[in-house]
């Protein structure tokens, strides 16, 4: 009996929890209801289309920056050659990927900052001014990071794009449009940056190979030469100032 008593107790409980729980949920949806909104008005007028189409390009363009980003700037010479650094080494976890892309993203800062400081003298200034329009603050933005791209293209990479551009050749490569600029000197980002990845590789190579030698000339060939190197590819780069030589090399190769 008791126990019966118990559970029917408990039935009321749990009735009446639910019903105040749905006398909350009616009052809260009252009251949100009447509460605040939050409305967009692009307006009814003719201009109402391209204010639309306006506001996609520019969510479109913000979606993209991180790759622009990535693609116009010195960031992508640098993660490649920092990734092989680390593979020849043989620590494929050292650094970590968030200290490598850290660093690059440091050091593109840094070799960037003369072109952004262009960038924001010749347009983002005047623009937040008012003093020039959108279109007018886009081209002269565009024209110092255009210009750090050419110096660090190769002309092969661009008669390469202009040729299946299918456009005539331009007497400067100034005139040539952004939309051929930035593959070529992409591609030839990955080229330098595997140059230097192939120059990084040697001194490492040389270490793995006599360790692999000294093993299988004491008859160790279970033993994997890689757990032997290691240590000394470490305290190699280490003695070398690595670091210091690799990271000067790369800053001063875009100058």
């Amino acid at each position: 009996m008791s126990r019966a008593c118990a559970a029917e107790r408990t039935g009321r409980r749990g009735v009446a929890a639910a019903a105040g729980l749905a006398a909350w949920l009616a009052a809260a949806g009252a009251a949100w209801a009447g509460g605040p909104s939050l409305t967009l008005d692009l307006g009814g007028g003719p201009g109402a289309t391209a204010t639309v189409v306006q506001v996609l390009i520019l969510l479109t363009v913000l979606s993209l920056a991180p790759a622009f980003f990535i693609m116009v700037t010195a960031f992508t010479r640098i993660v490649i050659v920092l990734s092989f650094l680390r593979q020849a080494i043989g620590t494929p976890q050292a650094p970590p990927n968030q200290v490598l892309i850290s660093l690059a993203l440091f050091l593109t800062f840094f070799i960037m900052a003369p072109v952004w400081d262009r960038v924001y003298q010749g347009a983002l200034q005047p623009y937040m001014a008012e003093q020039i329009t959108h279109e007018e603050a886009l081209t002269r933005g565009l024209e110092p990071v255009r210009a750090f791209m050419l110096r660090q293209v190769r002309e092969k990479d661009l008669g390469l794009f202009v040729e299946l551009s299918g456009r005539p050749a331009p007497a400067r490569p100034e005139d040539l449009p952004t939309h051929v600029v930035i593959p070529a000197f992409v591609l030839s980002e990955l080229r330098i940056a595997f140059q230097i990845g192939f120059l990084i590789y040697i001194p490492f190579l040389v270490v793995d190979m006599v360790v692999a030698s000294v093993l299988m000339s004491m008859g160790m060939m279970l033993l994997p030469p890689v757990a032997i190197s290691l240590p000394f590819k470490l305290i190699l780069f280490v003695l070398a100032d690595g670091w210091y030589l690799v990271v000067g090399s790369m800053v001063r190769s875009f100058h």
